[in-house]
C-alpha cells in the first residue's frame, strides 16, 4: 500500500515526482538531475585534518555538522548510512524558533532551510570528508531548489558553528569549483549556525519508515544510492576489501620461532 501525502507540500512533491518520472519515461533517474561530470575530489590533505579537538589536541569522539540540501528526508537517508556517523536528525536552521515548524517553513518565508544535524566521529571521518559525502548526495549547483522542491527552504547550505568550520567548508567548495566537476559553480551557501530546531517526530527516519512512499522511492533512495556507489568503502555493513594474495616470488610465509 502506498503511503499517501499528509501535507500540501507533500502532495506537490508526490505529483511532481510522478509527473516527471512518467512523462520522461526514466523513473527515479529523471528526478536526480545532478550536473556532476565526475566524482567530487577528495578534500585536500590539509582539509582532512580533524578540527574538532579536545584540550590535548586529540579528535573528539563526537562532533556535529549541520547541512541542508533539499528535502531533509533525502539528506538524512543519504548520510546516516556512512561509517563514522552516529546519528542524523532532521530539523530547521537559518530562522527563528517561533516559525520553526513544518507548516510555516514549507511556505518558504521563514528564512529556514530544511536541514539535518549529523553527529559523527572525527577520528573515523573528518569534517571535510563529511562535506564531500554531503555534496555528492545532492546537486549543490541548484539555487534555492532541489529538483521539484523549489524555494529557499530547499537551498543547499552548510551551517558553520565556528570560524574553522567556515574556513574548511569554503576551502572545499573552492576545491570543487576548481576541479570543474560541475557545469555550474557551487551554489551552496555558508551560513552561521545560530540554532538548530528539531523537526516534528513524523519527519525523523522518514525514509526508513516509509520505503514504499513514492517520493522516497523516486527521490530519496536514488540519492542514498549515489552515496553508496561513490563511497562503497564508507558504507555501514559493507564487506571490507579482501587482502591481495601473496606473490609466489615473495616466498612462503614467515613462521614464528619456537622456544
Amino acid at each position: 500500500m502506498l503511503t499517501m501525502p499528509r501535507t500540501r507540500t507533500a502532495w506537490r512533491r508526490w505529483l511532481g515526482v510522478f509527473g516527471a518520472a512518467f512523462m520522461l519515461g526514466s523513473g527515479p533517474v529523471a528526478c536526480d538531475r545532478s550536473s556532476a561530470k565526475a566524482a567530487l575530489p577528495a578534500p585536500a590533505e590539509e582539509l582532512r585534518q580533524a578540527i574538532h579537538l579536545d584540550a590535548d589536541g586529540a579528535p573528539l569522539p563526537r562532533a556535529d555538522v549541520v547541512v541542508a540540501g533539499g528535502c531533509f528526508w533525502c539528506v538524512e537517508a543519504a548520510l546516516e548510512q556512512v561509517v563514522g556517523v552516529h546519528n542524523v536528525v532532521s530539523g530547521y536552521a537559518g530562522g527563528m524558533a517561533s516559525t520553526a515548524n513544518y507548516g510555516q517553513v514549507s511556505a518558504g518565508s521563514t528564512k529556514h532551510a530544511e536541514a539535518v544535524r549529523v553527529t559523527f566521529d572525527p577520528s573515523v571521518i573528518s569534517y571535510a570528508e563529511m562535506l564531500q559525502v554531503f555534496m555528492t548526495a545532492h546537486d549543490p549547483t541548484q539555487l534555492n531548489r532541489q529538483g521539484n522542491d523549489v524555494g529557499p527552504q530547499y537551498r543547499s547550505a552548510i551551517f558553520f558553528a565556528n570560524p574553522e568550520e567556515q574556513r574548511v567548508a569554503q576551502a572545499y567548495i573552492d576545491q570543487v569549483n576548481s576541479a570543474g566537476v560541475f557545469d555550474k559553480p557551487v551554489a551552496t551557501t555558508l551560513e552561521p549556525l545560530d540554532a538548530f530546531y528539531l523537526a516534528e517526530d513524523y519527519h525523523q527516519d522518514y525514509a526508513v519508515r516509509n520505503p514504499g512512499q513514492p517520493y522516497i522511492r523516486f527521490v530519496s533512495q536514488p540519492k542514498a544510492e549515489k552515496v553508496r556507489t561513490a563511497f562503497p568503502e564508507r558504507i555501514k555493513g559493507a564487506e571490507p576489501a579482501s587482502a591481495a594474495p601473496a606473490s609466489e616470488e615473495s616466498g612462503p610465509p614467515a613462521t614464528q620461532p619456537t622456544e
